[in-house]
Formats: C-alpha cells, sequence, structure tokens
C-alpha cells in the first residue's frame, strides 16, 4: 500500500473475474451515490469494523453480457479480529476485497467501515478517508506491485509523502520503524525491488501497508508466490502484528492450511456467495455445507489446534522473526 492512500498509484493489475483495474482512482468520479452516503467519518459505538451487507458486483463480458461476480455477500470483521475468506480461483474474493477499498464499484449493497458507509464517497469526503490511511490493501505479487525503480524508502512512505506528513528525515524514520516491525532492518531502506529476495518483497508490501497504522489490512494471497518456508514466516509476521499493533485483517486465500494458522474466524465463497461462515476451529473440523466438505477434502490441513491455538493472541504472542535490525533472508 503506498502509505496514506487506499491503493499503490498508478499500476494495474486483473480483476479476477479478468477486466483491468487501474489502482489509482480519480480524486472526485462523479456526484454521491443515490444511497446517500453518511459523510461522518466518525465511527459507531454498535457497529463491527468492517460490515459488508447484501454486496453485488461484477463486470461487462466481451459477450456484452454482465457477469456476476458477487451476489450478495455479507461479512463483519470486528477490532483486531483476522478473517480468512476461502475460495476456489474465480469465486470473487479478490473482487470483494477490491470492492471493499474502491477498486470495483458494487452494483448493489452497502460496505461500512467505522460506523460510515464508505462505497459512495465521493470528491472530497473519499480524500479524506483515502488519507486517513485506515484501511490498506496487500497485493498477491510484491515484485508487480512494488515500482521497480524506487528505493525501498520511497516505496513505504510514498503515501506519507503525498499528504505531506512529517519531513523527509521524518518519514525514513518512520519507513525504518515500519521494516523492523516486519522483520527486516534498515539496511534495506535504499534498495530497489529488484535487488531483495520475493520473501522480503512481500515484508517491503506489508511495511507499507502498516506506516500510516491502519485499523484493517486486506491481503490478497499475501504467501501464494512463496515457498513453503517463507510462507510460514510470513503468516506468523501477519499474527503478530495483529497482536502487536491491534490491526484488524482480512485474508484473502485459497489454501485452507494457512487460514488453519492464523484465522480468528474464516469465511467460505463459493459462486459470489458466503457458503458457510464461522470460528476457524468449527468449520474445519465439522463443515456445514457441501463446498467446505470438498474443499477440506482435497487440501491436507496441519494437525488440530488451527488458528489462535497456535499463534494467536488469547495463547501468546508469535514466535519472534528476527532481531530488531537484522537481516532477513526469506
Amino acid at each position: 500500500m503506498s502509505g496514506s492512500e487506499l491503493v499503490p498509484a498508478a499500476r494495474k493489475h486483473s480483476d479476477a473475474a479478468g477486466e483491468p483495474i487501474t489502482a489509482q482512482l480519480p480524486a472526485d468520479a462523479g456526484p454521491a451515490a443515490s444511497t446517500g452516503p453518511s459523510h461522518d467519518l466518525s465511527p459507531a459505538d454498535d457497529e463491527p469494523l468492517l460490515r459488508v451487507a447484501g454486496l453485488r458486483a461484477g463486470f461487462h463480458g466481451p459477450d456484452g453480457i454482465t457477469h456476476t461476480v458477487l451476489d450478495g455477500v455479507a461479512l463483519t470483521i470486528s477490532p483486531g479480529e483476522i478473517v480468512g475468506l476461502i475460495g476456489e480461483t474465480g469465486s470473487g474474493k479478490t473482487t470483494l476485497g477490491r470492492a471493499v477499498v474502491g477498486l470495483v464499484r458494487p452494483t448493489a449493497g452497502t460496505i461500512r467501515f467505522e460506523g460510515t458507509q464508505i462505497q459512495g464517497l465521493r470528491g472530497r469526503h473519499r480524500r479524506a478517508l483515502r488519507r486517513r490511511g485506515r484501511i490498506q490493501f496487500i497485493f498477491q505479487d510484491p515484485l508487480r506491485s512494488l515500482d521497480p525503480d524506487q528505493r525501498v524508502v520511497d516505496i513505504v512512505t510514498e503515501g506519507l509523502a503525498i499528504r505531506r506528513e512529517l519531513d523527509p528525515a521524518g518519514r525514513r524514520q518512520r519507513a525504518a520503524e515500519a521494516l523492523v516491525a516486519v522483520g527486516l532492518g534498515p539496511e534495506f531502506l535504499d534498495r530497489l525491488p529488484g535487488e531483495i529476495s520475493g520473501g522480503q518483497r512481500q515484508r517491503v508490501a506489508i511495511a507499507r501497508g502498516i506506516v500510516t497504522h491502519p485499523r484493517l489490512l486486506i491481503c490478497d494471497e499475501p504467501v501464494s508466490a512463496l515457498d513453503a518456508a517463507n510462507r510460514t514466516h510470513i503468516l506468523r509476521l501477519l499474527a503478530r502484528l495483529r497482536d502487536d499493533q491491534a490491526i484488524a485483517m482480512l485474508i484473502i486465500s485459497h489454501d485452507l492450511a494457512s487460514m488453519a494458522d492464523v484465522a480468528d474466524r474464516v469465511a467460505v465463497l463459493h459462486n459470489g456467495r458466503i457458503v458457510e461462515e464461522g470460528p476457524t476451529a468449527r468449520v474445519f473440523t465439522a463443515p456445514e455445507h457441501s463446498y467446505t466438505q470438498l474443499l477440506l477434502a482435497s487440501s491436507p490441513l496441519p494437525a488440530p489446534g488451527p488458528g489462535p491455538e497456535r499463534y494467536g493472541r488469547d495463547h501468546g504472542p508469535a514466535p519472534a522473526l528476527s532481531e530488531p535490525g537484522s537481516t532477513v533472508t526469506g
């Protein structure tokens, strides 16, 4: 994530349905939605951190037909909670995450964050939300989402620079702190993405996401491009960040085993609909829906004791990844 912005600037990615999306939306995109979103950005006491209700979204195919990707999705995330969103390729997982940050415009439904309806915000109200940096998105492929010509310090602090927060020295210090938090050190500040490993690039992407101290981090397949060893390190890192910084997370994945390690709760998405949702241990040990049962039958899972029983907040902190300032090779 690019500092205080919701998404990196001027970089293109493909939606799960195949339609290209430009990551940086224009600041003004027309009048507010007809639903009349609230512009009060203060949280409501009786609301979860994120509430998605009745969300529908789709895309226009080359045949001129509108294809539905999300069909009435409902999902909530509480402060400090890790929710795993599981489903096969094309089920709509990435589309849901991108709809939350404004990269996909829903055709129906509501998205509320900190008690405020956000999917219809326009103009200065949307700019105010984005510049607060309270929601951040981590893309699946760090090699494509990190500018190859930017130094790590500039990648991590780009959003801070855009909103003119801190002077250059202060931003560099903030970047160094974020790198230490993700298991890297200040020696990475002046390196280019091509000069570091895949695991290190993913850590830089996470550092970019946490530098604004967000309340919600959306991680799109954060370990799918990594080998098994680095996958474990990144998952432990996410669990530790939740504990240390009280960041809620939506982790998008098709890998059930990884969700067993970190998620407090999982939601299973199939054909654009949530077909099962509940505590990780319950869903994985006693799945109710036939699709969840099929996923579990086709995916090897670790020994019993998933999620918070491994390194969640209720059972002690995650294992340390490195000493502050040390170099992590993965």
